[in-house]
């Protein structure tokens, strides 16, 4: 598969898990992208492989940025596919698949990732995600997983049996169980009315998420600091009308009662309407800007 990537570096890892946070699937309050974030800032990694984006992305839906200086187009900066390599602040080698998700050639770009990963000597393969669910955001941020194996689906994540829609996460996953390699998606449940704007809570949950089945550490201090306020700022709005109180009331009662009952659920009941909530708080939000 070498011809659907460029080999840039090849650096000596000791056992590094890849962590796969790629654009363009469902990714509910930017989870995801911010733990992304996160991690590369923390590991300041180096590119090892570039994918080919001609053979994999449709740049007429995902276009390449034009810029200009006084009318003079000075470059373009096109849609990439990455794998780069860096280490957590203990000294745990990683690996992180970034970029946008491939519009075509799947089949051949998984089996692409999936060699690479074992030619690094990988020993996991975690991916990061997060979609809308009817929960509140005054309970902790529960995690789902998509396990390729048994062994992985712990019951400290949430477990669900559902035909749902993939993403090439979930391909790159099974390729990689195929190949004899553990893997998993860990999943952040978003509240149903924030999943349009930044929520930090969720990306926090992901880095705890992958601490413990993966060993990255990565610093959540600053995420931490961004929840806060952004809890105290959507608990004043609530606070303000009976109707918003009384529907984060109703989901508080039902993620208890299913926590009591039968454990961490998936969060594929109806969802209650958080419409006209979900525009007051991001009105609100942009007006608390400083």
């Amino acid at each position: 598969m070498a011809e659907l990537y460029e080999l840039v570096e090849h650096p000596d890892l000791d056992s590094p898990a890849l962590v796969v946070a790629l654009d363009g699937w469902i990714d509910a309050g930017l989870g995801a992208a911010n733990a992304r974030a996160a991690i590369l800032d923390a590991v300041r990694p180096i590119t090892v492989a570039v994918f080919d984006g001609d053979a994999l992305l449709d740049h007429r839906a995902r276009r390449p940025t034009m810029h200009l200086v006084e009318g003079v187009v000075t470059g373009l900066t096109w849609p990439a596919i990455e794998l780069r390599a860096g280490a957590d602040r203990a000294g745990n080698d990683l690996l992180v698949l970034v970029g946008a998700e491939p519009d075509h050639a799947w089949g051949s770009f998984t089996r692409a990732v999936v060699e690479l990963t074992l030619e690094f000597g990988a020993r996991l393969v975690v991916g990061l995600g997060a979609y809308p669910a009817p929960v509140p955001h005054t309970r902790p941020t529960q995690l789902a997983v998509t396990a390729s194996d048994p062994s992985l689906a712990t019951d400290d994540l949430v477990r669900a049996t559902i035909d749902v829609p993939a993403g090439v996460q979930a391909a790159i996953e099974r390729r990689a169980h195929d190949a004899g390699l553990p893997a998993l998606g860990l999943w952040a449940q978003v509240p149903h009315y924030l999943a349009a704007m930044p929520y930090p809570a969720a990306s926090v949950a992901l880095l705890e998420g992958l601490a413990r089945v993966g060993g990255i550490e990565v610093d959540t201090t600053t995420l931490r600091t961004e929840a806060d306020a952004i809890r105290t700022r959507i608990d004043a709005l609530i606070a303000e009308n009976e109707e918003h109180g009384q529907m984060v009331r109703q989901l508080e009662a039902a993620v208890d009662a299913a926590q009591q009952q039968a454990g961490p659920r998936l969060g594929t009941d109806p969802l209650p309407s958080g419409d006209e909530l979900a525009a007051e708080l991001e009105r609100f939000l942009r007006d608390q800007n400083d």
